[in-house]
């Protein structure tokens, strides 16, 4: 029996990337504040991120939860991701650990680790043969309230996960564009996701056994600045795409 996938946010990019390959794979529950303008698979629940009721009433019979919701700009406003993005992310929690869900996939950013890339470290930091790869292990070092957002979002799955057993995994999302990287962007290459990419890796979020992770979404790029180690080992990760491969 397919697993039943409550998604998030899923009118927004890293969704289009998800369900353009995984549409058939799982029963999927979308939901987004607004209506669909396409067709799209499963059921549509149109909700905002912050309603505690909508939230609960659309976790019941669900196996997993991929978490893309949120106020996705760099330069947002403090109040705006305190509730889009915090509030909304602990609704989710508490919604997914009273509805007996398995797991959360939340969908974090680089912009958590924004900071550790100074101006003694660009661009040098992406030559291949750099032996300085952020890897998850690190401590946060947002650059922006938009990154704080996301450590704070990170730190709720460890205090679900350690107080209530559920299973969470924090994808640190690079650069996501479709077909082919930034181009003349140096920084946009080493931390390309293609959509295939995001499609896998969020799968393996879906299918693999885990307790609490925090891993790098990016393709296999010759030039990077993060480690995907870490999801090639706890999660079967085995990205496709190459950002050399398109210079």
């Amino acid at each position: 029996m397919a697993q039943s996938v409550l998604l998030t946010g899923a009118a927004g990019r890293v969704g289009d990337a998800i369900l353009g390959d995984l549409a058939d794979a799982y029963e999927w529950r979308l939901l987004d504040r607004d209506p669909p303008t396409e067709d799209l698979p499963g059921e549509f629940v149109v909700a905002d991120i912050t309603d505690d009721e909508a939230i609960r009433e659309a976790m019941e019979g669900i196996d997993v939860v991929v978490h893309l919701a949120g106020d996705p700009r760099k330069t947002a406003p403090w109040d705006s991701v305190l509730t889009n993005n915090i509030d909304g992310t602990q609704t989710v929690y508490e919604a997914a650990v009273d509805a007996g869900v398995e797991k959360v996939a939340f969908a974090s950013s680089n912009h958590a680790v924004g900071a550790f890339e100074t101006d003694e470290r660009t661009p040098d930091m992406y030559r291949a043969d750099d032996d300085y790869l952020l890897d998850g292990s690190e401590l946060p070092r947002p650059g922006n309230l938009y990154g704080v957002s996301k450590v704070a979002g990170e730190s709720l799955g460890r205090y679900y996960h350690d107080e209530y057993g559920i299973s969470v995994v924090n994808v640190r999302i690079g650069n996501l564009t479709q077909n082919h990287p930034p181009i003349d962007y140096e920084r946009g290459q080493a931390m390309w996701l293609s959509y295939r990419d995001c499609a896998h890796l969020f799968d393996r979020c879906i299918q693999a056994d885990y307790e609490y992770e925090i891993v790098y979404g990016i393709s296999d790029n010759d030039r990077k600045y993060y480690s995907i180690e870490s999801a090639r080992e706890a999660l079967g990760y085995d990205p496709q795409d190459n950002s050399a491969e398109h210079d």
